[in-house]
């Protein structure tokens, strides 16, 4: 070889870091594409079927309290324990799933917490009762298997998305996963409306004794919650890896690189692990490492910062739904009233954050949301008793509660969601979605058996009024949380991780840089500068 040829290849050589830096700068500056699409489809598809399973049960346990107490309605404690049944086991599963999509890999997880929700579903909608044995008990135990698989949706979907995401987009991605939720609860609405009506002439000639149209109502609109999730199933399961998972957890730069290559040209992946076997020396996730990293007051204060947030908004998010404030109280109607709050509050809120989060930015969406959250409970606490006085005061008493879930989902909801995804290693950046959002179901588990107890202090209802201003609190306490996160928008993972991205990897292998590399590492330090 020539003394010029060999001068050719010592330039056109890199190091495992600079590989590693090139690889992530293709995936932050790729247009969007096809595989972005699947991506957000093949996850938003997760919550909508959460969201329909949370928000069907409303209207399920009002059914199964006519159909086990002879047209009557369920006890307190039977209620709270079919409602708050899948939260607490969503908080596990958050916890469970963020840890061991660190742990084990996201592609390895990915799928078996859809197959524990479709597995859970299925359980309500056949469940009975017998001798030994009630039928609540039995719903329970189903809901919070179902909420296990719920919860691990959370880290994962948020994780896989982000990390699929190219910077400029990733926003936008996160939110469209996240909107899945409003059109969830609208479905579940809109199916309650048809099974009821469906079954209206043997709702209106059973008696109340032999209730078995309502019976197979509230089976069917729990059962049909797993049919999203078994089409989804299978391209959860086919999903590649992220590639910052296969470089920083696994080590495997040449592997990760080929499949950026690969899936962002053709939307396929090969594993190849007889060529790609190279392992550089990156920092791994440990006890002590992870106690390291979130000692520094500037990594915790954005955990911390993350998980509060979530724990006050969904204090409201969830508080709200108790039984005393809901706004219609038969079957058909409570229905056409989901409809109605999905249409007019729920599904709007996510699209205007869809549209503005990655060029307003998440904190300011966070921080306005909470803001005016924070100004509506107070209108609505305060000013309760004057408000359901008269019939105006009651219109704007309904507005008002529409407006809350507005702001909610342009506002914190959604931005709760997307943050965790983005602003930590990705070592523990699944780890660190999940404890934030057990954080949020600790506030709605909190919300939903507190709140239930508090509402009926001094009589029925008497103490609602004091209830929305506990959530004007929270909402309160929501802004002074907000302000411990960075802004996101438009910074790469690795910028928003607190590491050094030039030393970051300390293996010395040295790989051929191809023209196309060398071209994309070049404009994504001149991007970086401006």
């Amino acid at each position: 070889m020539s003394l010029e040829a060999e001068k050719a290849h010592a330039n056109a050589a890199i190091t495992a870091g600079e590989r590693r830096r090139a690889a992530l700068a293709e995936i932050d500056e790729a247009k969007f594409s096809w595989f972005h699409a699947k991506a957000c489809i093949v996850a938003g598809v997760g919550f909508f079927t959460d969201a329909y399973d949370i928000f069907s049960i409303s209207i399920a346990a009002t059914m199964i309290g006519y159909v086990y107490h002879q047209g009557g309605s369920n006890t307190t404690n039977q209620d709270l324990g079919i409602k708050v049944a899948h939260s607490i086991g969503t908080f596990f599963g958050q916890l469970l799933f963020g840890w061991a999509a660190d742990q084990i890999g996201r592609k390895r997880m990915y799928g078996v917490e859809l197959m524990i929700i479709i597995i859970g579903t299925l359980g309500q909608a056949v469940a009975g009762e017998a001798a030994a044995i009630s039928v609540y008990g039995v719903i329970i135990m189903w809901r919070f298997i179902m909420g296990i698989g719920i919860g691990g949706d959370y880290p994962l979907s948020a994780v896989i998305t982000s990390e699929f995401a190219a910077r400029r987009i990733r926003g936008r991605m996160m939110a469209a996963v996240f909107s899945a939720q409003g059109w969830g609860n609208f479905t579940s609405a809109v199916v309650s409306v048809i099974v009821i009506a469906a079954y209206k002439d043997e709702i209106l000639a059973e008696p109340v004794t032999d209730l078995k149209g309502i019976d197979q109502c509230w089976r069917i609109i729990i059962g049909l919650g797993c049919v999203p999730g078994a089409i989804a199933l299978y391209f959860r399961l086919t999903i590649p890896e992220t590639p910052r998972y296969t470089m920083d957890i696994e080590s495997n730069i040449k592997q990760a690189s080929q499949d950026i290559d690969t899936y962002l040209n053709t939307g396929t992946y090969v594993v190849d692990p007889i060529h790609n076997n190279e392992r550089a020396e990156v920092p791994k996730a440990t006890l002590s490492d992870f106690a390291a990293y979130f000692s520094q007051w500037k990594n915790f204060q954005i955990l911390f910062g993350a998980a509060w947030s979530w724990f006050a908004l969904d204090v409201a998010f969830y508080g709200r739904g108790t039984k005393q404030l809901q706004m219609y109280q038969t079957l058909y109607n409570a229905a056409v009233g989901n409809i109605i709050l999905a249409v007019g509050g729920l599904i709007p809120g996510y699209y205007f954050s869809f549209a503005l989060v990655d060029f307003w930015g998440r904190k300011p969406i966070q921080l306005m949301g909470f803001i005016v959250l924070t100004i509506i409970f107070c209108c609505m606490g305060f000013g309760y008793h004057a408000m359901l006085a008269t019939d105006s005061g009651k219109k704007a008493f309904v507005f008002l509660y529409c407006m809350a879930n507005f702001f909610q989902n342009f506002g914190p909801n959604t931005t709760t969601f997307t943050i965790p995804g983005e602003v930590f290693p990705t070592r523990y950046r699944s780890t660190g979605h999940g404890i934030a959002a057990a954080s949020g179901k600790l506030g709605a588990i909190i919300a939903q058996v507190g709140f239930s107890r508090l509402s009926n202090i001094g009589g029925t209802n008497a103490w609602l009024n004091h209830i929305l201003e506990l959530f004007a609190f929270f909402m309160l306490t929501g802004i002074f949380s907000t302000l411990l996160l960075p802004e996101t928008k438009n910074l790469s993972l690795e910028d928003l991780s607190h590491e050094d991205p030039a030393n970051f990897v300390k293996g010395s292998g040295i790989y051929p840089m191809s023209e196309e590399i060398a071209r994309i590492e070049e404009e994504h330090r001149t991007n970086h500068q401006l």
